[in-house]
């Protein structure tokens, strides 16, 4: 592999990690929060694709009002199957959870494929990126496409802001204390309930924001999030559930070593991170920045 091949590799694997990182932090956020394995993450991130492409269809809105509204709408039907359904079980076994989200993401993707079939005639739909974000930029080492330099950059900079936000800020105190100790958080007049609602609402508009910026790059149909969503747990896991910081640096890291790999040995290109996860695991079940259970 010559050093200009590299380093495209380098970049596209950025792109498929800008993504990992979005949608793990997200996944993150909720579990490390809340506790709840959220198995419909792809269908939600397929969802905020879908929802641009809708909003682009009925309505004429172009790229960068759908980049705001559609994670807004997916974060609003969070917050809904929250309340309405995730809440009742809270204090169960997370496997209810699991098996609930799953259930739901049978059903979003099966309503979107019926919805794009019979409004658009089509089982996927090619979105265009917006003329600004057309063309290539030249970085002096390699050629690499204005849209895809604009996923990496607006990627990390929404992960370090959602770190802030949740780390450094008197909100993230107030999510945390909602989130570990409710009992007491309530006694100094604080709506568990709303917060709580609030942190999935988050979690799943990150989702949102994912499917939105992959539009222009893959096509939209019902099942893009259903391989991706294996991939991102598995990245959860490596960088250590729940560990905000370590979903995001996780995320472009396993994007480059996969883009990597299958360039110089395509068939493992499927398999690299789940071989990582293994080896992660039996050195440090954690997590790469995970806390030990009993600590957190």
């Amino acid at each position: 592999m010559n050093t200009q091949l590299l380093l495209i590799q380098v970049f596209n694997g950025l792109v498929n990690g800008a993504f990992y990182a979005l949608l793990s932090l997200g996944l993150a956020v909720i579990f490390g929060m809340l506790r709840i394995v959220n198995f419909m993450h792809g269908a939600l991130y397929m969802l905020g694709a879908f929802t641009a492409f809708a909003l682009g269809q009925a309505f004429g809105l172009g790229f960068w009002p759908s980049l705001i509204l559609a994670p807004l709408i997916v974060a609003g039907i969070g917050m809904v199957l929250e309340r309405g359904l995730l809440s009742r079980l809270y204090g169960l076994e997370p496997s209810y959870n699991l098996l609930l989200t799953f259930g739901l993401t049978l059903l979003t993707q099966d309503l979107v494929k019926q919805v794009m079939l019979s409004q658009y005639a089509v089982s996927s739909a090619p979105y265009t990126p917006p003329p600004v974000l057309s063309g290539v930029v030249n970085l002096g080492f390699v050629v690499f496409p204005k849209y895809r330099l604009f996923v990496i950059g607006l990627s990390l900079l929404i992960c370090l802001i959602t770190w802030f936000v949740i780390e450094k800020t008197r909100v993230g105190a107030i999510i945390r204390a909602s989130t570990e100790n409710p009992g007491v958080t309530r006694a100094f007049g604080i709506d568990v309930g709303k917060w709580v609602t609030g942190v999935f609402g988050v979690g799943v508009g990150l989702a949102g924001l994912a499917g939105v910026l992959a539009a222009p790059i893959y096509s939209v149909e019902p099942y893009m999030g259903a391989e991706l969503i294996i991939t991102t747990f598995a990245v959860v896991v490596i960088g250590g559930m729940g560990s905000i910081l370590g979903s995001v640096i996780t995320g472009f890291a396993v994007g480059v070593l996969a883009a990597i790999g299958a360039a110089l040995y395509p068939p493992i290109a499927n398999t690299l991170v789940f071989i990582l996860m293994t080896l992660v695991l039996l050195v440090r079940p954690s997590g790469l920045f995970g806390l030990p259970e009993g600590a957190r």
